[in-house]
């Protein structure tokens, strides 16, 4: 089989540990080894009742023995996972309700996912009741308590929980912890306490009325907590290693949303006198009146501009302003209605004034606006729009 830029090989053993995917667990992943060589498996898949496993070469010589060594971490991950997901069901129908029934999972060594039936969103209290629920199972490190080859009858006497419609022959395998008693053919821990501890990272909408949560377990918390730690380290380093960090954060937000609103009245004060600067040297043009300049602002104050120029003057009036913000020009054409009825079209005029620039734009026939590179030719620039206006 091929992937993308690799090869990968199918291998079948003669006997395997290898677990292959089945029932939303991942394949086992290890290598196979002698005196000679070693071959990584990348994957495992049942296919007619056969261990078919992914490797990324084939054996030099097939009928030699190997050593078939499964990934033990990945493993005892998986296994974590899995037992998890079992605790997970049993909590979702204590907090949730009876209604709650598993339409689908999948666990791998890093996360696992868990699909269920549920009317409305899953709250935030709701999910960490969950998790408290299932790490108090975790703490008490209950027992695997394993039915191999049961008898289904008997299995249901021990109110074993069928997964999702899934159809089960006259003898079945059931899992045990405690209280969540379940059918399950996959890998799991021998006691809950290996599971570490479980921590919902997302809850979602999958479909109607199926809702669809990821967790992680064991390292993955510890790592994930770690990451916590240090982000509220550095949020403290911030602010001074301050002891209220929520209350120090929010007088900050409000502090900052009031320089802002400041900022924002100093921008639209500076904007008037601007605007009623270039009033009083706007040149009038057989009888239209002509505003044009290069202004101390940036692009969104020349917009905002021009529209007021625009509502203060509806008829016979163009306005052609350059602007720099962050170090990048920009072009603002306007018209009033009646010059746009006259011919006149903003938008064609700043694509070929913006040349001068290095940039492009467009617009509507009374309104345009142009970006680009070149900051020295601005002037130029609003010059030539004048010229293309031809009044």
């Amino acid at each position: 089989m091929k992937a993308k830029k690799s090869t990968a090989y199918e291998v079948v053993l003669d006997t395997t540990p290898f677990y292959a995917e089945m029932g939303g667990e991942v394949g086992d992943q290890g290598v196979l080894v002698n005196e000679n060589e070693t071959i990584n498996v990348l994957d495992v898949k049942k296919e007619n009742n056969l261990s078919i496993h992914i490797v990324d070469k084939l054996p030099q010589q097939p009928e030699a023995e190997f050593m078939a060594c499964v990934d033990v971490e990945k493993r005892r991950a998986t296994e974590a996972n899995h037992s998890c997901t079992h605790l997970l069901d049993e909590a979702l129908r204590q907090v949730l309700g009876t209604h709650v029934e598993q339409k689908g999972s999948l666990v791998t060594p890093d996360y696992l996912r868990f699909d269920f039936s549920h009317f409305e969103k899953v709250t935030p209290e709701q999910i960490r009741e969950v998790e408290h629920l299932v790490n108090e199972k975790i703490r008490q490190n209950i027992p695997l308590t394993e039915y191999r080859d049961y008898p289904i009858e008997e299995a249901k006497k021990l109110g074993a929980i069928a997964l999702f419609g899934e159809k089960y022959g006259d003898r079945v395998r059931v899992v045990q912890f405690g209280t969540s008693v379940e059918f399950c053919g996959g890998c799991h821990v021998k006691s809950t306490g290996q599971i570490g501890m479980v921590r919902i990272t997302s809850e979602s909408s999958i479909a109607a009325g199926v809702r669809r949560i990821e967790a992680i377990t064991g390292k993955a918390v510890e790592t994930m907590l770690d990451k916590y730690q240090d982000t509220l380290i550095q949020l403290r380093s911030f602010f001074n290693n301050a002891p209220d960090l929520v209350g120090t954060i929010q007088k900050s937000i409000e502090e900052n949303a009031e320089l802002k609103k400041k900022v924002e009245d100093f921008k639209a004060k500076a904007a008037q006198n601007v605007k009623a600067e270039l009033i009083k040297k706007a040149e009038t043009v057989n009888g239209v009146k002509v505003i044009s300049a290069v202004i101390p602002a940036d692009a969104q104050a020349a917009k905002d501009i021009a529209f007021q120029l625009r509502a203060q003057f509806p008829e016979s009036m163009m306005v052609a302003l350059g602007a720099v913000g962050d170090g990048k020009p920009s072009l603002t054409v306007a018209f009033t209605d009646d010059l746009v009825k006259a011919g006149k079209h903003a938008g064609k005029i700043i694509r070929e004034a913006a040349k001068l620039i290095q940039g492009g734009g467009g617009g509507q026939p009374h309104f345009a606006t142009a970006g680009g590179k070149n900051v020295d030719g601005l002037r130029d620039a609003v010059n030539k729009v004048v010229e293309l206006a031809e009044l």
